[in-house]
């Protein structure tokens, strides 16, 4: 017995030991600080696109007016809003249209187009009406038989 008390003892003063001895160790480590950032490019606002479909009886002058409707696409990658559409008689590119023969926006009448403000989906599109028809000017205005009409669209 003791044998056992003295191995007791060995056993205890060996864990006190390396108690002591670890617990005042010493640690090393560094400090670190730091910081980071991203930045991403929004996209910007794409042209609305805008095709049309004329229908109704050939224009003349104080005749029947055609019936223009109109749709106003969002080709880009995010929503976008069309406020209003505006429409004249005039080149593809905006300026002053006039015939070979001489005839000019002014032989014609584009109605206020039938348009809601709307916010409009990537790849969709929102629709819209106006009337045309051709002023009877008093005059003759044979200078508009067979005249090609272009309409210019805008939207925002």
């Amino acid at each position: 017995m003791a044998k056992v008390a003295g191995r007791k003892k060995r056993i205890i003063g060996t864990t006190v030991a390396l108690v002591a001895i670890g617990g005042g160790a010493a640690f090393a480590y560094w400090t670190a600080a730091g910081t980071g950032s991203a930045t991403t490019k929004a996209d910007t606002s794409k042209s609305f696109t805008i095709t049309s479909e004329i229908t109704g009886e050939p224009l003349s002058p104080g005749g029947p007016e055609q019936l223009v409707s109109f749709t106003v696409t969002n080709p880009g990658t995010g929503v976008q809003t069309a406020n209003k559409v505006d429409v004249r008689v005039a080149n593809s590119d905006g300026t002053t249209w006039t015939s070979e023969k001489g005839c000019t926006a002014g032989d014609f009448a584009v109605g206020t187009p039938d348009f809601t403000a709307t916010s409009i989906q990537p790849s969709e599109g929102a629709t819209g009406t106006v009337t045309l028809r051709m002023v009877n000017l008093n005059e003759n205005q044979d200078r508009c038989k067979g005249a090609t009409v272009p309409l210019y669209f805008s939207a925002s």
